[in-house]
């Protein structure tokens, strides 16, 4: 018989992470989720059922990779994905930009995935039948856009480092990409918005800047890395997908 699939997927306690568990749940994936509060975790956890447990981590902290990884094979048995959607946002003048900021960022959004990457990779290279690794990146790894210099250096390194590591890894029938989502309509993006003067003019102005003329859904995002997860791309390893309405086809 067949052993079921188990996934893990890092900043899972709201916005895409959410619906990337939701989805991979649906997909038939045991699925154990990440996150720094223990009160939004439970709640993920109880609203998505029985097939997704809730782990607690604070990805930057020492030994923070190896343990979580454990944790996951501790509650499934074993690990065939890694999502790494845990990060940070940042914004300012680039040349106010303290070395602290620089530094936080790219501890969770480059030093903690990248660490994540590796200790899950060795649990997969241990199985010994694969695994698929899909690290979430941005639209701004690919372009420049005013105060988001320090952001888009940290997921333009990541985007760096799922090509190194799919070539490493693909020897161990590990494959390695990368989701690269434009604007999406998360808490975060929400947040955002109704700090602004006019939040709705902004919004129309946002979405006009897309092709599609909308930004991105959390489901939009989640479709792309459960078809990654899946069998049916078992030939992609390498590459980034945008998710971002057209954005960059400009």
């Amino acid at each position: 018989m067949q052993q079921e699939r188990v996934a893990l997927v890092t900043g899972a306690t709201s916005g895409i992470g959410v619906e990337i568990a939701r989805q991979l749940a649906e997909r038939g994936f045991r699925v154990v989720v990440s996150g720094r509060s223990a009160e939004r975790g439970r709640e993920v956890e109880e609203s998505l059922g029985e097939r997704v447990r809730f782990v607690r981590a604070e990805l930057t902290a020492e030994g923070a990779a190896s343990r979580l990884v454990a944790d996951a094979v501790a509650a499934f048995g074993r690990l065939d994905v890694l999502v790494n959607n845990a990060a940070i946002d940042h914004t300012g003048d680039l040349l106010e930009v303290g070395e602290d900021e620089i530094r936080s960022t790219f501890e969770t959004n480059t030093f903690a995935a990248m660490n994540l990457l590796i200790a899950a990779a060795r649990r997969m290279r241990d199985q010994g039948d694969g695994g698929a690794i899909i690290n979430i990146t941005s639209r701004l790894a690919s372009i420049g856009v005013p105060t988001m210099g320090i952001y888009s250096a940290s997921k333009g390194a990541m985007l760096a480092f799922t090509r190194a590591a799919a070539i490493d890894l693909a020897q161990y029938g590990i494959r390695v990409n990368a989701v690269a989502p434009g604007m999406t309509r998360t808490p975060l993006y929400q947040e955002w918005l109704d700090g602004l003067p006019d939040p709705e003019a902004e919004a129309e102005r946002v979405a006009a800047a897309i092709p599609m003329g909308r930004i991105a859904e959390p489901a939009d995002v989640a479709a792309v890395v459960s078809f990654l997860a899946s069998p049916e791309a078992a030939y992609l390893t390498g590459t980034s997908i945008p998710v971002e309405g057209g954005y960059l086809a400009k």
